[in-house]
């Protein structure tokens, strides 16, 4: 008991720690090394400016953020509710795989940012043009999983099912290949967020979007202006909410889909 208490104490006392003396050494080199703000702005630099975001009068951090957190919602959403499906299809079907497969092959090494110029075209300086970009980097992780999973059920699982009396390929895909499936979907999903988020950034430097607030958007706005420590105060943001993301999709998502694999483990 008291040996698993102190892995836990240590666990969790290692990282605080990690990061207290980081942040030591950046303080140290900034104002001892670099010696210049605009190169590298110390660690109380970038804190007053982190609370000027907040609390000053032009202060804009937390407007930014529930606008890219809306980007972001509306392009892994509609990642989700495309590429899953898509990827059912072409996973379970062989004809469809045949017919979809040389257009996905195709588009999916196109980088998401050259599609910037059709989102603006498309959707206008409007919230959609930015979800657009998180769609098309988000969609594929989520397709390429799905359809992995599917294509890799293994066959005796399905020849179960039919003993079974699931006959139909509908009643095949719910009870048999979906839920095998889950883990590559799941990878896939966490994937895709991750990769949705850097997009978020460019699509918004580059003008998707509204082209007034944003994360990505007012970043590029305080490097225009010079404000070196706000750029590293809006690049810390966007790093430390792309990490509270990944970390409650494995809290909820892992736990609730894939809780049967904590159970065998076990």
């Amino acid at each position: 008991m008291i040996k698993r208490d102190k892995e836990k104490l240590i666990r969790y006392l290692l990282p605080v720690v990690t990061a207290i003396i980081f942040l030591i050494l950046w303080q140290l080199t900034a104002v001892y090394i670099v010696g210049d703000s605009h190169r590298l702005p110390s660690v109380v630099e970038v804190f007053d400016s982190f609370l000027y975001s907040i609390f000053g009068e032009k202060g804009s951090l937390l407007l930014d953020l529930e606008i890219s957190l809306y980007h972001f919602i509306i392009g892994m959403s509609a990642a989700i509710i495309v590429g899953i499906p898509v990827g059912i299809a072409m996973g379970w079907f062989k004809r469809i795989d045949q017919a979809i497969n040389p257009i996905v092959e195709i588009l999916r090494p196109i980088p998401p940012l050259a599609w910037i110029p059709f989102a603006i075209i498309w959707f206008g300086l409007t919230h959609l043009s930015a979800g657009f970009i998180i769609f098309v980097g988000a969609l594929f992780p989520v397709l390429v999983n799905t359809y992995s999973g599917f294509k890799n059920v293994p066959k005796v699982f399905v020849e179960a099912g039919k003993v079974l009396g699931c006959s139909s390929s509908l009643s095949q895909i719910r009870y048999i290949a979906f839920p095998s499936a889950i883990p590559s979907i799941t990878t896939g999903i966490r994937i895709s967020m991750g990769v949705g988020w850097m997009c978020l950034v460019g699509a918004e430097i580059f003008g998707a979007g509204t082209g007034r607030n944003g994360l990505g958007k007012n970043l590029w706005t305080y490097y225009n202006l010079y404000n070196i420590p706000m750029v590293v105060v809006y690049m810390l943001v966007l790093g430390l909410i792309g990490l509270a993301i990944d970390m409650a999709f494995r809290y909820y998502v892992d736990r609730l889909t894939l809780k049967w694999q904590e159970e065998e483990v076990r």
